[in-house]
């Protein structure tokens, strides 16, 4: 076993007797089956066509630790600002009782840290929570040494109002988190769920987050996921969802920080007329790389998918998008579309993009398509045509570009919070003229 692989092989001997459920006996064998696979496989390499694209050697290459954790409750305090809703907070990967409000509840809803659902619900944990054989061998690494998560239960029916927003902050400079999250909607609930992953400026911690999504018959859940860590920081994902007959699963993936950051985004219909919405966002400069990897598995007849990832690249940096939409012999009246437009702003700035079609079946409607190109002339020429500066009109072009994914997003205050976040980052200074 290398080095590197020994060190992880020790940090769960020593966090293993310490992680939530670390009693319960399904839970214990199935985190050591999990640490056994990764020892074996390592991690992902680019040798691995899913990984082509994407090395995690200097990854593998870092050492994190705990400590020197910085105050975050001013952060948290200006990220919930007066916005409403259900907050549990993690920081570095455990739940954070002070910082966290979840107020009522309506009734049979179940709103919980990991760390406290195992104890009360882990009968329904189990079926949905995965096993170590799911995904690549760093979602393994993941479902060993996942220290907290949240677990949100929705009986049928139930319907939450107001989004619940899981808050994932890392406040330690070389830290590990492993965050672990499950919904369960039951039939016909309705849940939007907020992920954001947030750091200290300047943190190099690593954070990996899976979640775990299990939609009953007519069940509609929105999932945004916003990751905005520090630049230094590395961010893996991977979202996984069943939907039963007449559900609807809404992802946004709004992938804004960290030097590196893999989004793993999978759906599976189980039942007929199934709907999903990808829909994702990504920015990256200087030297940093972001990779999409999704797949829409349509088993079940007269389900439709629509699917949407735009990228700007700037400087150096690389984006990585491979779509799969898999239609599977049986799957008749599927109707499925993807595309992935990149935009590059440095002749320098890399852009791969995959987007595959696999139908076995007949009967369907399915189309998918990829772009990659910098600013049109012809746009700017009008801008600067209408009195605007270069750099003024470049900027608004680029804002333009992000906004058509943003728009997606329906909930308008997380909208809102998306496009803050998107200004804040994106090259130049439009606030002006989007406030206009």
């Amino acid at each position: 076993m290398s080095t590197e692989l020994q060190v992880w092989t020790e940090t769960f001997g020593r966090r293993a007797g310490a992680l939530p459920g670390a009693q319960i006996p399904w839970l214990a064998d199935l985190r050591r089956r999990a640490m056994d696979r990764f020892a074996a496989e390592g991690w992902p390499h680019t040798r691995l066509e899913a990984w082509r694209h994407t090395s995690l050697a200097a990854l593998a290459q870092q050492s994190f630790e705990d400590g020197g954790a910085q105050p975050v409750t001013g952060l948290v305090n200006e990220l919930r600002a007066d916005e409403g809703g259900y907050w549990l907070v993690f920081v570095d990967g455990r739940f954070d009782q002070a910082l966290s409000r979840v107020g009522d509840l309506p009734a049979g809803v179940v709103l919980q840290p990991m760390s406290e659902a195992l104890a009360e619900h882990a009968e329904d944990i189990q079926p949905v929570l995965g096993q170590a054989s799911d995904g690549a061998s760093s979602s393994a690494l993941n479902l060993a040494l996942a220290s907290d998560g949240a677990f949100l239960k929705l009986p049928r029916g139930a319907v939450l109002a107001e989004p619940v927003h899981l808050v994932c902050v890392a406040a330690s400079p070389r830290a590990s988190q492993f965050l672990r999250h499950v919904v369960i909607a039951d039939d016909a609930a309705q849940a939007t769920v907020v992920e954001h992953y947030v750091g200290v400026p300047g943190a190099a911690n690593f954070s990996h987050a899976a979640t775990r999504l299990d939609l009953a018959r007519d069940a509609r859940i929105t999932h945004l996921k916003l990751q905005q860590e520090s630049e230094q920081a590395w961010h893996l994902g991977d979202i996984e969802a069943n939907q039963a007959q007449g559900s609807y699963f809404a992802s946004h993936s709004m992938s804004l920080g960290a030097r590196l950051a893999r989004h793993d985004i999978a759906t599976h219909f189980t039942g007929q007329r199934g709907e999903t919405l990808l829909n994702g966002l990504y920015y990256v400069d200087k030297r940093r790389h972001v990779d999409h990897h999704t797949l829409i598995g349509h088993a079940q007849p007269r389900c439709v998918s629509h699917e949407s990832y735009r990228g700007i690249m700037a400087d150096t940096s690389h984006g990585v998008f491979s779509g799969r939409i898999l239609v599977a012999p049986g799957a008749d009246g599927t109707d499925a579309v993807q595309r992935n437009d990149s935009l590059l702003l440095s002749r320098l700035a890399k852009s791969d993009s995959r987007p595959e079609l696999e139908i076995y079946a007949d009967d369907v409607k399915c189309a998918h398509g990829a772009t990659v190109g910098q600013i049109d002339a012809d746009s700017l020429f009008y801008l600067r045509s209408r009195g605007l500066d270069e750099a003024r009109a470049r900027d608004i072009l680029i804002y333009a570009f992000a906004a058509a994914s943003v728009a997606r997003i329906e909930a308008e205050p997380l909208r809102r919070r998306v496009e803050r976040a998107v200004r804040a980052i994106l090259p130049g200074d439009i606030a002006t003229e989007v406030a206009a």
